[in-house]
């Protein structure tokens, strides 16, 4: 299975959080993960009509190189990234469901935009540790 590469906010505490969330839960290695800020971003993501500045969504990417490639964001991302996860995070991925798909960007645009009020702004990107390196296609 082709890993499924995470784009985030690589200055945002929210977005680092969730980050080590989902390392700390990727069981099956589904998950590659890639600054906005970074070259590869910059390459993939205006590919799909995306734009790599827009600092306030998260992309997912998911079948990189196949048929099937696309990307999600925002709430659709969220979902994916959830139910990948299984276990507890699944649960999320359903509770995220259940809402209209208008009402769970609302909900996620809220709290996208007061992500640096409420976890603070990072100097730098976090350098992964060397046991999570790999999964970072860039450091």
């Amino acid at each position: 299975m082709t890993p499924m590469i995470l784009f985030y906010d690589g200055l945002c505490g929210f977005c680092d959080k969730t980050v080590q969330f989902v390392l700390e839960r990727d069981h099956r290695d589904q998950f590659r993960f890639a600054t906005l800020q970074g070259e590869l971003a910059k390459e993939l993501l205006p590919k799909h009509g995306k734009n790599p500045k827009d600092l306030n969504t998260l992309y997912l990417l998911v079948d990189w190189n196949g048929p099937q490639e696309q990307v999600l964001q925002k709430s659709d991302a969220a979902r994916r990234i959830f139910g990948a996860l299984g276990g507890g995070a699944k649960i999320l991925s359903i509770l995220i469901s259940l809402f209209p798909h208008r009402i769970r960007d609302w909900g996620y645009d809220r709290v996208a935009n007061i992500r640096y009020r409420l976890f603070g702004k990072l100097d730098a990107c976090r350098i992964p540790s060397p046991k999570d390196r790999a999964k970072f296609l860039e450091t």
